[in-house]
């Protein structure tokens, strides 16, 4: 089997496109399609092990792909794993900064320790890797960002430090692509709402039952799938999206609009397997998060 992209095949046949936190969720999933479509993919991580089992995977489907392992979060060994990048393929043509996590805590249980861990991987982290992508390579030759927050609107109740990095990550996406336009690099960023993927399995066990619930809070009636949240960055790196740059979109099946003393008419199974709303599931390796396995 193979990537079921909704995009024409070779779309980005001698693009190199690099993907942190490749080794897992979304970002293994935008790994695969980027290299189902023709991209050199790069993945970059903390965790060797992972991006090695990624980079096996693609390898195997017939794509093209290598890992470098990186912490974002350092400033040095980020502009020494983007030098690599360059010096191994020329160029990088486009950044998904997918890497990021949080925990679950209400604000006056946060920590400074804490609070600074979450904005430094969630928002500096993916400040640094999109400056040096900049400086070392789409300076010159241009290129495509795009940053993945969160569903951040309105609010992120018991994950405030996250809420805070994400919301800021939006302006700095909004920054960055009036500063760099210049130089023919756009800037986006997308942002996932109750996405299906392996990071929900991060979260404690007692979380469980409150996750299995949260598709009763979305019009849509459901969670959305990777391969959803994939189509929305390989669009805005696609060259269809030529003429959008410093916009955020949401994949969140309308969940943000839920407003209290509007009925909720939450879609039934028979809605969502209309052709309008049927989840989407073109990964071929996608993998079941064990919390809705169970």
């Amino acid at each position: 089997m193979s990537y079921g992209s909704v995009f024409v095949k070779g779309m980005f046949a001698g693009k190199v496109m690099l993907v942190t936190g490749g080794g897992s969720g979304i970002g293994r999933c935008v790994a695969h399609e980027l290299a189902a479509l023709g991209a050199h993919t790069v993945l970059v991580g903390r965790k060797p092990d992972k991006l090695q089992a990624v980079m096996d995977e693609i390898v195997q489907d017939g794509g093209a792909a290598s890992f470098f392992v990186c912490d974002i979060r350092q400033e040095e060994v980020v502009k020494q794993t983007v030098a690599a990048v360059v010096a191994a393929h020329g160029r990088i043509d486009g950044l998904v900064n997918n890497a990021g996590g949080q925990y679950m805590t209400p604000l006056e249980a946060i920590s400074a320790k804490g609070w600074e861990a979450v904005i430094n991987t969630n928002l500096t982290g993916g400040f640094l890797m999109a400056r040096e992508c900049f400086l070392q390579s789409m300076n010159k030759y241009g290129g495509s960002i795009v940053n993945i927050v969160a569903d951040m609107w309105g609010s992120m109740p018991g994950m405030g430090h996250s809420g805070a990095a994400r919301a800021g990550m939006v302006s700095f996406t909004e920054t960055a692509a009036i500063e760099w336009a210049g130089r023919g690099v756009r800037v986006n960023a997308v942002a996932p709402g109750y996405i299906a993927s392996s990071g929900m399995d991060k979260y404690p066990e007692e979380m469980g039952p409150m996750l299995r619930e949260m598709s009763k809070t979305i019009p849509l009636g459901r969670f959305g799938t990777e391969a959803e949240t994939s189509a929305g960055i390989v669009f805005l790196l696609s060259p269809a999206a030529s003429f959008i740059s410093g916009s955020t979109l949401r994949i969140d099946g309308a969940r943000p609009q839920v407003r209290m003393g509007w009925p909720m008419r939450v879609a039934d199974a028979k809605a969502q397997e209309r052709d309008a709303i049927k989840p989407f599931n073109g990964f071929h390796r996608a993998l079941t998060p064990k919390v809705f396995s169970s």
